[in-house]
């Protein structure tokens, strides 16, 4: 039985083998370990495999974990990918360091406001809803710099790049179009604001297509800790 520690090393091939097929550099891409629903002995499994960045995409779950594993395991870098109501932006505020699914300028205000002074900014990503579903979250393609803008004036908040969920298929045409756009959108981004170099897309099933279209982070979970409950 394969373990966490084999499946890691699994999906770091993997993410190695398709950055070097379109001739980028493997330590460009950065490999994110959904860990949702694990539980902390998991996150310790992949931490003594010298795993260090996690996602987390419930809030009070997400919490439980850092304050249970903040202290010994301090230099664990805790994301968080799901979506948040702004009734909840103050637990993220205060114990993540990655936010990737901001998509509202009043989430962007509560999350700047209720950072605490002793915490660097938070680093954040804007979601984009690329595939323009009305079920997913994130802004539209053309509000996407109207957000940006409002953000960078916020000084607890630091502007790292964008975020997308994009249409779950199997037609690598609609994939591509989707992850190009996306990409294209990044790269303007990245001109117009210095702190942005990180491109959040991909994850297990579509992670060579989204490294070709210039991924920074691929976001793995149940390849690495298992199927979920």
């Amino acid at each position: 039985m394969t373990t966490i520690a084999d499946r890691l090393s699994i999906a770091q091939s993997r993410i190695n083998q398709a950055a070097q097929k379109c001739a980028r550099n493997p330590n460009e891409v950065k490999l994110l370990a959904v860990s949702k629903t694990k539980p902390a002995n998991d996150i310790i499994e992949a931490y003594l495999a010298g795993q260090r960045l996690f996602g987390e995409n419930y809030v009070q779950e997400g919490e439980q974990k850092i304050l249970q594993l903040g202290e010994e395991f301090n230099d664990i870098e805790w994301h968080f990918i799901g979506p948040l109501q702004s009734n909840k932006t103050k637990v993220v505020a205060e114990h993540f360091d990655w936010m990737h699914t901001l998509s509202r300028e009043k989430v962007a205000k509560r999350l700047n406001d209720q950072r605490p002074p002793n915490l660097p900014p938070l680093q954040v990503c804007i979601q984009v809803n690329i595939s323009n579903e009305q079920s997913k979250s994130g802004v539209d393609e053309q509000e996407v710099f109207k957000l940006a803008q409002q953000i960078s004036q916020m000084p607890k908040l630091k502007l790292r790049g964008l975020m997308a969920i994009p249409t779950a298929t199997d037609d690598i045409n609609l994939q591509q179009d989707e992850f190009s756009r996306l990409n294209t959108l990044y790269q303007t981004l990245k001109q117009q604001f210095d702190t942005v170099d990180t491109l959040s897309m991909g994850m297990s099933g579509d992670l060579d297509i989204a490294i070709a279209n210039g991924s920074t982070m691929v976001r793995v979970g149940s390849a690495i800790f298992g199927s979920r409950t």
